[in-house]
């Protein structure tokens, strides 16, 4: 199958969590690394491995991104990369897959279902630092999936007067990716972003 690597100036992975019972709080995370093996004319099987840089979080609040990197979520100083390994994909329809792998956050492993999305496959001008540097062929999918942050050992909370929490347990996942062909990328090469 032909190998794909992330653009990482292009893909991005964003989280959300019920705040205080009663609103959803988002946060983004720029800095994804990864690679795709999948083949657009035969798309039966494909695989994923993803890297997350789990410092580069925000949410537009300093004071909140600050407490997520703490040893009270993500304890980001002992732990510093969210990652991803795919274990088994199936194909669940023409552009559908259910993809199932190991996600890691704090050192922990559990066993979770990406539902990705394949968005279609494009030849494209690829831009460095000097201008158009040729063409590239570039894929993109859309992925999301759902957890329990307590799995993971990300358990801090406070409890409400009513019986509720300030944060949920369950946070809602999804992850852009637009990819290049690695090949074609390597023939190209000479630095820049795309």
């Amino acid at each position: 199958m032909a190998r794909w690597v992330f653009e990482p100036g292009h893909t991005a992975a964003e989280f959300r969590a019920r705040h205080m019972m009663v609103s959803w709080v988002r946060g983004h995370f720029k800095d994804v690394h990864g690679a795709l093996e999948f083949d657009p004319e035969n798309p039966a099987q494909l695989s994923l491995e993803a890297a997350i840089q789990a410092a580069r979080l925000w949410t537009g609040e300093p004071q909140r991104d600050e407490h997520l990197r703490s040893a009270d979520f993500l304890d980001v100083a002992h732990h510093p990369a969210i990652t991803f390994r795919s274990t088994r994909s199936d194909c669940v329809g023409a552009t559908d897959y259910k993809v199932q792998g190991d996600l890691s956050i704090r050192g922990i492993s559990r066993q979770v279902t990406l539902d990705l999305h394949y968005l279609g496959k494009w030849r494209t001008p690829y831009w460095t630092a000097s201008g158009n540097a040729g063409t590239v062929t570039r894929v993109g999918f859309v992925g999301q999936t759902s957890l329990n942050r307590h799995d993971f050992q990300v358990s801090w909370n406070g409890q409400l007067e009513e019986g509720g929490v300030v944060v949920s347990a369950e946070i809602d996942i999804k992850i852009d990716v637009e990819a290049l062909l690695e090949p074609e990328l390597k023939a190209l090469s000479g630095g820049g972003t795309a």
